[in-house]
């Protein structure tokens, strides 16, 4: 990609999100943060000097439409990373509706409502939207039923969108990654009532070097789809 490109991110405060933040900030590039609130966007800012924030709660994506109407959205977009995500184990005959509801709107709905807004700067500009989704989003597991059906969504939304805008030059990528080192896993092992050592997963910098690699690739080829497991 060119020098100063500007990336938004959403997912920046931790694990992978923050990984990849890390290295777009590092070398000069322009980044858009979300936040879920205000709180969450000064932590960021401070910890991404000269960054610029954008606020909204993924949970509720019918309201982001109008939380991005108060706010000022950059004029160019280059790269769109939908890192956030949010787990919740349980059976299908324990699991409520609110959990369900509550995992496809973060990793589902709110990913294609960002990608909306953000489309005629990503055209504009023949970007890239990536979409960090899980190894949950090719096979599901016992436990895993409503995380696992929204990763699978956000696998046909990302298959979709690379039909709908490879006429306009918008690349789409998918990055699968088995279990990382990460707060996510971390809440993952407490669900499932295991022992957490964060040193048996993929460290969070080697999945942002993937990602780094799939935006910067020329224009010539396009990586569709990224698999990443552990390597111990």
């Amino acid at each position: 990609m060119v020098t100063m490109a500007t990336h938004v991110i959403t997912g920046a405060g931790s694990g992978i999100g923050a990984a990849v933040a890390r290295r777009l900030h590092a070398r000069g590039d322009e980044l858009v943060l979300h936040a879920r609130d205000a709180g969450r966007a000064k932590e960021l800012a401070a910890a991404f000097p000269g960054a610029r924030t954008l606020v909204g709660d993924l949970a509720d994506p019918d309201r982001l439409s109008w939380a991005f109407s108060h706010q000022t959205l950059p004029d160019r977009v280059d790269s769109l990373l939908h890192v956030a995500g949010v787990v919740d184990l349980g059976g299908v005959g324990e699991l409520t509706p609110k959990a369900w509801h509550h995992q496809l709107n973060v990793n589902l709905v709110a990913p294609a409502e960002l990608t909306r807004h953000f489309l005629p700067q990503l055209r504009l500009s023949q970007g890239h939207v990536l979409f960090v989704n899980s190894g949950a989003g090719l096979n599901a597991h016992a436990e895993w039923g409503a995380y696992a059906a929204s990763k699978h969504g956000l696998k046909a939304l990302a298959d979709s969108l690379r039909h709908e805008e490879h006429g306009n030059g918008v690349r789409v990528t998918s990055v699968y990654p088995g279990r990382t080192a990460s707060p996510m896993q971390a809440k993952v092992h407490q669900q499932e009532g295991k022992e957490y050592d964060p040193a048996k997963w993929i460290d969070p910098e080697s999945v942002a070097t993937t990602i780094v690699m799939a935006l910067d690739l020329p224009r010539d080829a396009e990586v569709n789809d990224l698999t990443v497991r552990p390597g111990r």
